[in-house]
């Protein structure tokens, strides 16, 4: 992808850090968007910085280019644009919800962290599209993704509000492609990861990517989990992809784009989470208990 241009939003860590790297290995110029700095940290709270992102960027064989940007703001999003001369590849990652998350029913929620999880989490992400979609249909050979979480198929998820975020992000994807029917330049999906272990996720079970097998004794499913990078590396071959309009307006998870591109993660296995999910997880919450060897999903 030498010569393409990017753009990912909630670029500070975990998966849109791991996809605006594995663009950058594959040659890309991305512009790693986000709101905390070295300078300035967001509500989330996290030490990770739009700046580490570049320079793990550049690291691997790309151009990164750190903007600080609030994607609820539209003025943000302007001066983003504005520093933009062509864009290629648009992955729209913009989350920060993490610490808005409450399990159970959602009126027994504090409200306004819920509202404010969906301003994070879809307020976002329209704003970043109305904004820079205009740039993006101008390429020869462009890519838009809308970075979702859960199955690749609808499942209720966490609770409503949590649910209606990564649902609505998931369907714009599918919407987009219905919008850029009559521009065959352009393809739309979603994508989502498996059971990740983001930075987040590791500090969660109180592990590292060195010993994250520790926290399968506390969390078994877990054995199926993936890096950040895996997702990144199946959105590298599909921007890469000449033939990937195919997929218009599917939400394609990582073991799907495993499966269809042949990539490992990190580590070398190809964990199948949604292989997982249909053979163990889904029986078991059905009352049966699947006797399954995680081995033989990786």
């Amino acid at each position: 992808m030498s010569g393409k241009v990017a753009v990912v939003t909630g670029a500070t860590r975990g998966a849109g850090r791991a996809i605006a790297v594995e663009l950058g290995a594959a040659g890309a110029t991305v512009f790693v968007a986000g709101r905390t700095t070295r300078s300035q940290q967001s509500e989330v709270g996290r030490a990770e910085t739009i700046e580490e992102t570049a320079e793990l960027v550049d690291a691997a064989g790309g151009k990164g280019i750190a903007v600080r940007c609030d994607f609820t703001v539209p003025s943000d999003v302007d001066a983003l644009a504005a520093r933009i001369d062509r864009l290629d590849i648009f992955v729209d990652n913009a989350w920060g919800g993490e610490s808005l998350v409450e399990w159970g029913k959602f009126w027994e929620h504090d409200l306004e962290r819920q509202l404010r999880m969906w301003r994070n989490g879809v307020e976002s992400h329209l704003v970043a599209l109305h904004r820079l979609m205009p740039l993006v249909v101008q390429s020869e050979d462009g890519l838009v993704v809308e970075v979702t979480d859960g199955e690749d198929g609808e499942a209720y998820f966490v609770n409503l509000s949590y649910d209606a975020v990564k649902n609505s992000v998931r369907r714009f994807g599918e919407v987009l492609a219905k919008d850029l029917r009559d521009v065959p330049n352009v393809t739309a999906v979603a994508a989502t990861p498996g059971f990740l272990r983001s930075e987040q996720m590791l500090e969660t079970f109180g592990v590292t990517e060195a010993n994250w097998r520790d926290a399968i004794e506390k969390v078994p499913d877990y054995a199926l989990s993936e890096t950040p990078h895996y997702l990144g590396r199946g959105l590298a071959h599909l921007a890469a992809d000449p033939d990937r309009r195919r997929f218009a307006g599917q939400c394609l998870s990582s073991w799907r784009l495993k499966r269809e591109y042949g990539f490992t993660d990190l580590d070398g296995s190809q964990p199948d989470w949604g292989r997982w999910w249909d053979d163990v997880v889904k029986p078991r919450i059905a009352g049966t208990i699947v006797d399954a060897d995680p081995e033989q999903y990786r």
